[in-house]
């Protein structure tokens, strides 16, 4: 039988981040959690946490992570269909879930808060590329994901969203100062442009199909969506953003598109993990209703 207080405590030292801060939301001691741990990974035969600031799980404690996530659901499944076993005061699950960060600035967030405000659940959000966030699921880390990825993780369902639309779009000031002579290889080699991270391919994508070569890029980084508009609002580069996030702006004219008609469709995909638990199963309705007003059909 598997040591379910030693994997909450487990669990509580990755979701905290620490021993002492786990401790505190289990209503224990450090050295308990410390104690329980330890023997956990002495049966396990292998670490399960890495001690720092924060603590993060190794891969092996990871998907013991997700077990114990997994497990939660179901029971709280079961003291709703048994109230007399509920706890005084009734208690909230967590449920990891991975989202792209376009996303989440724009459909996904209310869709998300309008299910917390009803579901028993406490949402653990991480933000990542959507290219990469299929990769959270594998892991264990979370147990649903927004991602471009159609081909469901190991464990997993898969279920397409829409269509995601991307425009390359600057300010008309800037495309006057680096485009006055067109847009091509050359003058993109040159013009700065607005990346969300590293793992953001979008901006080469669109260059790859207009030029049909790669582009170095000089750029940017803007670690926000919303920083994001800012920037090209100021004159400070190009970038690709969701249609719908600067349809405003388009027709104000204070964002104008670098090559009119040349849109990068992005399809969207919602992963989650087979835990049959109708908590997870309602919030993938209220994700999939609010991307077919959100998103493109696919």
């Amino acid at each position: 039988m598997l040591d379910y207080a030693a994997l909450n405590a487990l669990a509580a030292v990755v979701r905290e981040g620490s021993f002492d801060r786990a401790a505190r939301a289990l209503h224990v001691t450090p050295s308990a959690i410390s104690q329980r741990i330890r023997l956990l990974e002495e049966r396990a035969g292998c670490a399960l946490v890495v001690r720092g600031q924060p603590c993060v799980p190794t891969e092996t404690g990871r998907r013991m992570c997700q077990h114990m996530d997994r497990v939660r659901l179901l029971e709280q499944e079961l003291t709703e269909a048994l109230p007399a076993m509920a706890p005084e005061g009734g208690a909230r699950v967590t449920l990891p879930v991975a989202v792209n960060a376009d996303s989440l600035a724009s459909w996904f967030a209310p869709a998300m808060a309008a299910y917390a405000a009803q579901a028993p659940v406490l949402i653990t959000l991480s933000v990542d590329d959507q290219d990469h966030t299929a990769e959270w699921l594998r892991t264990g880390a979370v147990l649903a994901a927004v991602t471009s990825t159609a081909r469901p993780a190991t464990g997993c369902n898969s279920q397409p969203l829409g269509v995601m639309r991307y425009l390359a779009a600057a300010s008309p000031a800037y495309v006057a100062r680096h485009f006055a002579t067109g847009v091509g290889a050359g003058s993109l080699a040159q013009a700065p442009s607005l990346l969300f991270n590293t793992k953001d391919e979008l901006q080469a994508s669109w260059v790859r199909r207009l030029c049909h070569r790669h582009v170095e890029l000089p750029r940017h980084t803007l670690p926000s969506p919303q920083a994001f508009v800012t920037a090209a609002l100021a004159g400070m580069g190009w970038g690709m953003f969701p249609e719908a996030m600067i349809a405003p702006h388009l027709a104000d004219g204070s964002l104008v598109e670098l090559v009119p008609g040349t849109p990068l469709d992005v399809p969207l995909h919602w992963q989650t993990a087979r835990a049959a638990s109708g908590l997870l199963d309602g919030l993938t309705r209220q994700i999939v209703a609010a991307a077919r007003t959100g998103l493109r059909p696919a």
